[in-house]
């Protein structure tokens, strides 16, 4: 049998908890409520990876002894981190940016346990078709764009825009479980 332990999810995503409990893996959930600005000339995998850092420690120092994951994803397009837009302006201005082109979907993810910590990373590759203004304003009316890195969900509505995914599926929905599991093999 496999030992999944149980886990608390330092994020309010409630994709993270979706995936988690599709794979029937316990947990809880506490928000960790970092500051998330970038950091002058940091890098997009540089950024996911302190972030997921932070959440895991933030939530790991209240709750010793017990496992803690933390995770963030942002999409990439021309080195340019496109992170959750602040407006629907701002959705649509994303949303042309990524209409006909490949981008990069990068998650960081840490584990945290007795102040040992283990990150690592995740990327994925989608491309978007052409998207017509139509679809754009289909997408910022029924997409939730708002709480969405790149203003979309592959599994939703931007589904039927998307052409091609290179990589881990479910890092683009906002947690690559295959890469939680390995972290925290490492702490057996």
């Amino acid at each position: 049998m496999l030992n999944l332990p149980k886990l608390i999810l330092a994020s309010g995503s409630p994709r993270r908890a979706e995936i988690l409990n599709s794979v029937g893996w316990e947990f809880e959930k506490v928000v960790a409520d970092i500051d998330e600005t970038e950091f002058e000339g940091e890098n997009p995998a540089d950024y996911v990876q302190r972030l997921a850092k932070e959440k895991a420690e933030f939530v790991a120092a209240k709750h010793s002894n017990k496992m803690v994951l933390g995770a963030d994803t942002t999409v990439v397009i021309n080195d340019q981190i496109i992170g959750k837009p602040v407006d629907l302006n701002d959705a649509r201005r994303m949303l042309k940016l990524l209409s006909g082109s490949w981008h990069e979907v990068l998650t960081g993810v840490s584990v945290v346990k007795n102040g040992s910590t283990k990150v690592g990373l995740q990327r994925t590759k989608v491309k978007f078709s052409d998207l017509s203004d139509n679809a754009i304003e289909f997408l910022v009316k029924f997409g939730e764009p708002l709480d969405k890195a790149g203003a979309y969900a592959v599994q939703a509505q931007a589904a039927l825009f998307i052409e091609g995914i290179e990589g881990d599926y479910w890092n683009v929905v906002g947690l690559p479980i295959s890469l939680v599991y390995q972290l925290v093999e490492k702490f057996d």
